[in-house]
């Protein structure tokens, strides 16, 4: 990954309670971590000599949405001029799910558009990232 001209962020819903908020961001970046293991640092000791595992290299800005950004924003990523981003959403059908095998056999009954999306991580060019989010604020 280009660290000059690549991005990532991730776009939650404002509204969420802060657990949901938390645990969405805790599923997406797992789930980044999987695509794109370049992107963890190497394991590090401090000065005491105590390991510390690697943690990605740059920052992932959270930024705030609500359902309606978030559905507009996971729509045009699905158009062929987006395709080369990483994007990773967690929807309500996801968060409800007690098993991945419960999420599977849900989502494949579930047409997209009916999905409610709490969050989507994107990664890629900096210039499509910033097209998609540039005017969104930070979550706070």
């Amino acid at each position: 990954m280009d660290r000059e001209n690549e991005k990532c962020v991730m776009v939650i819903d404002e509204s969420l309670p802060l657990g949901v908020i938390a645990n969405t961001a805790a599923i997406m970046g797992i789930t980044l971590g999987k695509e794109m293991p370049g992107v963890v640092g190497r394991d590090v000791e401090d000065m005491s000599g105590r390991e510390h595992l690697g943690i990605i290299e740059f920052p992932v800005p959270i930024l705030k949405g609500n359902p309606e950004i978030i559905r507009s924003i996971r729509s045009k990523l699905y158009e062929p001029g987006y395709s080369e981003l990483t994007v990773v959403d967690f929807s309500d059908l996801a968060q409800g799910c007690r098993t991945y095998e419960e999420y599977e056999k849900k989502l494949l009954g579930v047409p997209e558009d009916s999905l409610q999306y709490l969050g989507v991580a994107i990664c890629g060019p900096k210039k499509k990232v910033n097209k998609l989010t540039g005017s969104m604020g930070l979550l706070r």
